[in-house]
């Protein structure tokens, strides 16, 4: 068994901002709802291990009432720490706030947090072998 998708939320009209955020933050392709779910609202982003092949999925529903996520995220493996710290700041360039507060606090991985434009928490980390842990 594997994990095939986390769904989070957005509010309705979320879905522009959650396109800034997951495709052009965090360098996830969207790609288009099945027509019955189509409807709903929504946009859904794969994210794909670097052999090409969907390792899981975000979907992004919408909710009314909407509240976000603050603690429950979905957390994604950057390739390595040089990827990670694109996908950071290419977040902050695009106006989103990143956390680095907790970046060594995970053995083996370096990480940082993200508030999705909806507020939601998201976690994206990269594996690092134990002598190349920098010093917080």
């Amino acid at each position: 068994m594997h994990l095939h998708h986390v769904q989070i939320s957005c509010p309705p009209g979320g879905e522009d901002v959650a396109r800034r955020f997951y495709a052009e933050g965090l360098g996830l392709a969207e790609v288009p709802k099945p027509p019955a779910l189509a409807g709903r609202g929504g946009c859904w982003f794969p994210a794909l291990a670097p052999d090409g092949v969907v390792t899981a999925e975000i979907h992004v529903g919408v909710e009314e009432p909407f509240a976000p996520a603050r603690k429950a995220h979905p957390a994604l493996l950057a390739d390595d720490v040089a990827h990670l710290e694109r996908i950071a700041s290419r977040l902050v360039a695009l106006g989103f706030a990143v956390d680095w507060s907790e970046r060594l606090t995970f053995d083996g991985y370096e990480r940082f947090h993200a508030a999705d434009g909806a507020g939601n928490r998201v976690e994206v980390l990269a594996r690092v072998l134990s002598g190349d842990q920098r010093a917080g």
